[in-house]
Parts: C-alpha cells; structure tokens; sequence
C-alpha cells in the first residue's frame, strides 16, 4: 500500500497483520463497528476476543499482532445520480427475488438479507476477472460498471445507515437502529493487491486483517465473534465446524443489524390468542391487531399491507396470498410483481391482525449461487485474479449466511450475516386483513430501493 500505521497488540491464539482501511469492524476494538459508524478506525492498545457461541473457544495462547493501517481514505461524497440509483435498486432487488425464488420452500419459514448477500458478493466480485467476472455480473445482477457499482454500494450503505437521523415526529415509538459493517480477512503473507486492497477501503470502509488459516479453529471462531458482536449477539457460529481450512486464503464478512420500532406501535393490550392456519396444522398464537392509516392494496389473489418503522424511509411490505394461493404467488414473487403491488397501495384505515413471531434461518448458498449462473466461481479454474497477485489461483469454497427476525407490538428486530469463503388525514377507504395463514414480507428502504430482508411465514410455531 501506499502508506502504512504500524499497530502492536495481544489477541489470543492469533498473529494478525494486515491492512485496513476506514471501516468499522475491527475485530479488536468490538466498540468500533455496529455503535461507532462507518467512519470509525481502530486505536492502538491491547485487547481479547471471546467466542460468543456454543463452539468450544479452544486454547487461549497469546500472540502478538501487527495491524497495518492503510492511508487510502474511504471515498467521502460517493457519486450516484438518480439514474444510476435507480438501476442500481431495480438490479438488486432482481437479484433478491432471483435467490428467494432458489431458497424457498412451501411449507417452511425463511428469511434472509439480500442485501448483505450482495455486499458481500461485490466485495469478491471486486477481484473477478474475465469469465468468472461475467458470471458472478450476470448472476448477481451487476449492471453498474466499476467503479461505479462499487461507489454505489458505498452511498447506498451510507444513506440507509442515515435513516436513524430522519424519525417521524408523530411516532408512538422512539427505537430506531441499523448498522452495515464488512471486515476481510486475509492469509498472512499472500500476495493480495494493492489495487483489490484501495478498493475495499475506498467503498466499503475495511481492509484486510492478516491471520494465519493454519491456525484454523482460532480464525473461525474469531470471525464469528465478530459477527455476534456486530449483530448484537443475534446471529452467532456464522461459520460451521469444518468451514474453515488451512487451504482458506480470504474471508470477506457483512453484518447487517436492524432493530425499530414501529410509527405507530401496537398495543399489547389487543393482542389475544387467535389461529393461523398453518401448512402443517392450525396453531395458536399471540395475534396482535390495531386500527392504523396505512397503504394497503387487493389483487385478484393476495392483499398487500405496508407498515412504516420509526424512521418513515423503511418500511414492511407484508403480502398475503388468498387461501389456497399461496404457491402462485410465491412463484410469481419477482420485480414486476413487487413493483405492481406497490403502485396498487393506497392510503386505507386499516384493522390489522398480525402474529408475533420469531425465528432464525440459515442458508449455504453454494448451490443457489450456482444455480443462478455463478458456478464458476466456486470451483478451480476461477478468475479472482484481481485479488492477488503471483498466486496459487483463488475460487470461492461456499458462502455462508444466517439470519434473525422477531416481529412484537413494538417493533422489528433482525440481523444477518454473510461470510464469503474465499406514508392524509382526509377520509380513507376502509380494510380489513388478518394475517391468519402463510404470507410473504419485506423490510426495505423506500429511498434507495434496497431490500434489506426477506422472507416468509409458514408456521410460526
């Protein structure tokens, strides 16, 4: 790199040297990445790491480590006009229903955050060349050029993370919270670029923190205590027993953490015992209900209700197929689809009944990736040779991905993690929508398009 700050600590089991950029997750200052902001940088000092899951930690040996701090500054006003904004949210959002429509499965629960996926992805695809890089555009949905793709994940990132200064004044809640954070992590020694390096620090705030895979265990469980961290402990073992390697060269992480309250909350005093007819039986849940001016709309065969958090620019988007539906409309899920649904919504008093739930997901993503056109880059042969150069040539092993949503009176709260191995007060129409049976929702930010989550409900028990 161009320039370098020289950093000594202590974290056990590990020797880390590296070079980081202006980002946050630091993975030995856990104060620096979710509560601190994009702009945070890691300070000098001696620090440890716990494993925040149900791994065993293994040996706790101290070793010293080396953080190099790159001078390339982060890009501080990232250009994306209008028009490119725009084709950049209509391109992720195919991306999102492309690999939901992968993902889901009739009679069972998802959820999952396209949005760190694609972090992710482009992260790696930062490095791609030739093939593997018309593969990897192809399947992810790539249509900005570079830089420009990468310039717009920066301003989208930094926009969205911007929501918590816009709170509605006329909200019943107060909550609002949403952090993006990335973190590469690097074999000690390997030949990685300059160039793949500037770009990691200039658009997604983080450099490369040097570990030795050899040490295998240790790494793993390091990466995942960061991810806990980041994601408020929600998500935890992001990679599995097994997952890392000594053949491992690269390790590129996002963390996305979302927890808000709703504009208007509902009140816990409405919420009863009722049913929701689930693919596998009838169950009793805790249903909540309020009467809310909300945008709502009807379709010949689902109706369609979105619900703003706190902060108006984000919002649910829930869809419930009529009875019997429910397989049509998950397969005709996809952009048009999305976007006829929200040009139908229209400003309704509404009485909704909602369950609350909670559950986790997890998802490899080798396969779905593959069965989207990308199958390249997961095997030898691929071409990541804009990440290191006078290598042994790298692919990508799998990459992994979990996720947390749990839905109350209050609000929302939900986290994920990716790991990349290599809204008048005139009168309103009136509905009414009982959420009583499997339906579709969305957590998405209206300004820049992004689907942040994804999922569905098929059993919340």
């Amino acid at each position: 790199m161009r320039g370098w700050r020289t950093i000594i600590r202590m974290l056990p089991g590990l020797l880390v040297a590296g070079c980081a950029g202006t980002g946050t997750g630091n993975p030995m200052n856990h104060d620096a990445g979710r509560d601190s902001g994009i702009d945070s940088k890691p300070d000098a000092g001696t620090d440890s790491v716990r494993d925040s899951g149900s791994d065993d930690a293994g040996e706790d040996s101290i070793a010293q480590v080396k953080l190099l701090m790159s001078d390339t500054p982060r890009v501080a006003s990232p250009d994306l006009d209008a028009t490119r904004s725009e084709s950049f949210g209509s391109d992720n959002r195919t991306f999102a229903f492309d690999l939901y429509q992968q993902l889901a499965e009739p009679d069972k629960n998802l959820f999952f955050s396209p949005y760190s996926i694609s972090v992710a992805l482009a992260m790696t695809y930062a490095g791609a060349e030739n093939a593997t890089e018309s593969e990897m555009r192809t399947a992810l949905h790539f249509s900005l050029p570079e830089p420009d793709l990468h310039a717009a994940f920066d301003a989208t990132s930094r926009a969205i993370q911007g929501r918590s200064q816009e709170l509605a004044p006329e909200s019943t809640g107060d909550g609002f919270e949403l952090s993006i954070v990335n973190q590469a992590w690097g074999q000690l020694d390997y030949p990685f670029l300059e160039s793949y390096l500037d770009v990691l620090g200039a658009y997604y705030g983080t450099g490369l923190y040097g570990v030795d895979f050899a040490n295998s265990e240790p790494v793993r469980l390091t990466i995942n205590d960061w991810v806990a961290e980041q994601t408020n402990e929600r998500i935890k073992n992001l990679l599995p027993g097994g997952s890392i390697t000594p053949d491992v060269r690269l390790v590129l992480t996002n963390a996305i953490y979302f927890k808000a309250s709703w504009l208007f909350e509902f009140d816990p005093a409405h919420t009863e015992s009722g049913t929701f007819h689930a693919p596998g039986g009838d169950r009793t849940v805790s249903m909540m209900s309020q009467s809310v001016e909300a945008s709502y709309a009807e379709g010949s065969n689902y109706q369609a209700l979105e619900l703003p958090y706190v902060s108006n620019a984000v919002r649910m988007l829930l869809i419930l197929p009529a009875e019997g539906a429910f397989s049509e409309v998950a397969g005709s899920l996809g952009e048009i689809f999305f976007q006829q649904v929200r040009a139908a919504l229209t400003s309704y008093s509404v009485v909704v009944r909602l369950p609350r739930f909670e559950f986790e997901s997890e998802k490899p993503l080798k396969e779905p990736l593959s069965a989207l056109g990308m199958s390249g880059a997961f095997a030898p042969g691929a071409d990541f040779s804009g990440i290191a150069g006078g290598a042994d040539p790298l692919w990508i092993f799998d990459v992994y991905h979990k996720a947390f949503v749990a839905v109350d009176e209050q609000g929302t709260e939900a986290a994920a993690a990716t790991a990349v191995v290599m809204g008048t007060d005139s009168v309103k129409p009136v509905a009414e929508t009982t959420f009583d049976r499997p339906f579709i929702f969305a957590i998405f930010d209206d300004p820049t398009g992004q689907i942040l989550f994804l999922g569905q409900l098929a059993d919340p028990g």
